[in-house]
């Protein structure tokens, strides 16, 4: 999978893509991750990537010229299977969303700045817009670096354990149940017995209760979405 990332501060995503494992998902060439620095299609002497909004108002809006010539290039170079604009009125980040963009090839993020991007670049160009919450960043790299994870780690091979992703939290709507490690007791707290058993159905058995009553009791609107 190829994801580009059109933004104003690439070195704000330097960090996140360098560590762990999206870094090992590269080096094993399973994500091909690219930074794009919207200056570079900047106008002017100066690289002008934003200016006043019509109407009046405080705050900053990214022009339609450099943004639409950044994404004209790319498109130029290869089919995008999304155009995707991180922006905090898009439709929230679920699992299910991500689970769906684990399966393309090629991805275009958008990250916003200041008062957010032209209209008419959401209209003509973007063909889905996430939000990862419903609160403002200063910019959309955050958001996208959770997004590109979020996706990352689901492509087969990335994680060491195959089925490790497929029993995260907010897969089939639960939240995932307790997990525990050795020793199996300190300070008097012990491990629950069915977990020593080695009795895998009935680990499995009581996983699957442990994960339905902490989703009742911790995120109840989950089990509605059923």
């Amino acid at each position: 999978m190829r994801i580009d990332i059109i933004t104003v501060a690439p070195e704000l995503l330097n960090s996140p893509f360098q560590h762990s494992i999206m870094k090992r998902a590269q080096e094993k060439g399973l994500l091909d991750i690219h930074l794009i620095n919207l200056r570079d299609y900047g106008l002017g002497k100066y690289k002008q990537v934003d200016d006043y909004q019509f109407g009046g108002g405080a705050g900053m809006v990214m022009m339609v010229e450099p943004l639409m010539n950044a994404i004209k290039d790319l498109q130029q170079q290869r089919d995008y299977d999304e155009v995707i604009y991180l922006t905090p009125d898009g439709m929230q980040l679920k699992q299910n969303i991500s689970n769906k963009l684990s399966l393309k090839n090629n991805l275009l993020l958008i990250c916003g700045h200041y008062k957010g991007i032209d209209e008419r670049i959401r209209e003509h160009f973007v063909t889905m817009e996430i939000s990862i919450g419903d609160y403002v960043l200063s910019g959309g790299e955050l958001a996208a670096a959770v997004l590109v994870d979020s996706i990352g780690r689901l492509i087969p091979g990335v994680l060491g354990d195959e089925t490790s992703a497929l029993l995260d939290s907010f897969q089939d709507n639960l939240l995932a149940p307790p997990v525990y490690t050795r020793p199996a007791e300190i300070n008097g707290w012990r491990v629950p017995d069915v977990l020593l058993s080695g009795h895998f159905a009935k680990i499995e058995e009581w996983r699957m209760e442990q994960a339905y009553q902490r989703t009742k009791e911790r995120r109840p609107d989950l089990l509605d979405e059923e």
